[in-house]
């Protein structure tokens, strides 16, 4: 089997007049949950920074805020973007990727630093946190925790996160992967746009004329009926 016979057509949407439509079906990114997620370690960082590491003479502070912030703003921009280009998307999320790992590695390098323990394995506490991690993705739900957490809760609940928003984002950016793999890119769905186009004015005109031919068929079944009933009529 070539290439070409393992490409399937792009899937086409229509406007409301049947218009066909080059743009890939529309991602509220808002509600995807690794976006949540990363928009709750964006509040968490900031929370974190201003709470455990110095205000001035450290550049930590601003690489973690702005490592969180372009996490979450880069599935945001690719997630809209990826409604004409599924390349632009998969390259913003390549990059939001980056972006939380330098994050995670920056809470795991805290906890190194300050001779803590970062929590994984068969653990009660690991167990908790990560339960609690997936089954909340909300701000409202982490703020109350904040004031009760100590430094070692708060930098391995962003390190759970971390890990949960990659994975997640992984296998987002591997079915974007295979759809743009084996349907193309926006030349390839402007094509089947346009054919698809062409196909629907095709079968309209086909409608249209085999209406017109049965009117015909219909006006000349009357015509005679009408010659019938005036021939009767004279001849009686």
């Amino acid at each position: 089997m070539n290439d070409s016979e393992k490409k399937k057509q792009p899937d086409i949407r229509h406007y409301a007049d049947g218009t066909a439509s080059v743009m890939r079906k529309a991602v509220v990114y808002t509600e995807l949950r690794f976006y949540k997620r990363s928009d709750v370690l964006y509040q968490l960082t900031q929370v974190f920074c201003q709470r455990y590491l110095p205000r001035f003479g450290d550049r930590t502070v601003d690489q973690m805020v702005q490592a969180a912030r372009s996490t979450k703003q880069n599935i945001a921009e690719g997630s809209t973007d990826g409604q004409t280009s599924a390349e632009t998307e998969l390259k913003l999320l390549g990059i939001a990727r980056g972006s939380n790992q330098e994050l995670l590695e920056d809470y795991q390098d805290y906890i190194k630093r300050k001779g803590m323990t970062e929590w994984f394995g068969k653990s009660d506490r690991f167990d908790n946190l990560h339960r609690f991690c997936q089954e909340h993705t909300a701000w409202e739900d982490y703020c109350p925790l904040m004031e009760r957490m100590n430094d070692e809760e708060l930098a391995n609940m962003a390190i759970c996160l971390c890990h949960q928003v990659d994975k997640a984002m992984t296998k987002y950016m591997e079915r974007i992967d295979r759809e743009f793999t084996t349907e193309g890119g926006i030349r390839e769905r402007m094509t089947a746009a346009r054919l698809g186009q062409r196909e629907t004015q095709r079968q309209i005109i086909e409608r249209q004329s085999a209406e017109i031919d049965a009117l015909r068929k219909e006006n000349d079944r009357l015509k005679e009926k009408l010659k019938e009933v005036g021939g009767s009529t004279g001849t009686g």
